[in-house]
């Protein structure tokens, strides 16, 4: 095992060249549309999936809102996917990338903002200044309130970032420690692969909340401008 931490997280190159797109594209390719006219048990999980989490993000929305009905389940699959391709052996996890993630949000939260500011002037700069502010706490208030509105793109991505960071990192370290154990206590190395594969699938389950919470993030956004 590498005993680098951090060396998971780079970019794979061969011949110079990054991957970093072959390895995003990767999982999507796996997606095959299905060719039968009558749907398997498997198509059938997926359709009732697909109406599920629909059905949880778009219940709130108004009739200009859940035409982002497609765009919001294709990122969910996008972020799921990506972040199962790191669960596997010597992978390259993409949404470890802090730039990735900023790549995602930033242009999501900013169509938000301009659905807002187009759709719904008054009520989106209204969000600027709470009902009964003071006088003297105006220019106050309003500067904080649009210094949280900027930072709400790159809170989504550090939180992705650094949820699956975190997950990879604390596997690779247990690892390690579990083959320096195995030469030395069998039973406490037994102990930590247990461990390790508790955590594994702790990690399956993170991988999809993570991407679940992502998606959930920008449809608030969207909710509260459309």
């Amino acid at each position: 095992m590498n005993q680098n931490l951090f060396a998971s997280f780079n970019i794979p190159i061969i011949l110079g060249i990054p991957m970093v797109t072959l390895v995003i594209l990767f999982p999507t390719m796996l997606l095959m549309p299905p060719n039968n006219l009558i749907n398997n048990r498997l198509s059938s999980i997926q359709q009732w999936l697909i109406q599920l989490t629909l059905k949880q993000m778009m219940i709130t929305h108004s009739t200009k809102g859940r035409t982002w009905s497609l765009m919001l389940l294709a990122l969910i699959t996008f972020i799921a996917l990506n972040n199962l391709l790191g669960m596997t052996p010597y992978a390259f996890t993409p949404t470890t990338q802090l730039s990735m993630n900023l790549g995602m949000a930033i242009p999501l939260w900013a169509a938000t903002v301009l659905v807002g500011l187009r759709f719904k002037t008054k009520s989106s700069l209204a969000h600027l200044l709470p009902q009964g502010t003071p006088t003297l706490l105006i220019p106050i208030l309003i500067i904080i309130e649009t210094i949280s509105l900027f930072i709400q793109p790159m809170a989504l991505a550090v939180r992705l970032t650094a949820n699956i960071t975190a997950g990879h990192l604390l596997m690779h370290l247990l690892g390690s420690t579990s083959l320096t154990l195995l030469s030395i206590y069998l039973s406490s190395s037994l102990i930590t692969i247990i461990v390790i594969i508790l955590l594994i699938t702790l990690e399956l389950g993170v991988a999809l909340i993570q991407a679940y919470v992502f998606t959930l993030l920008v449809s608030l956004y969207l909710h509260n401008n459309s």
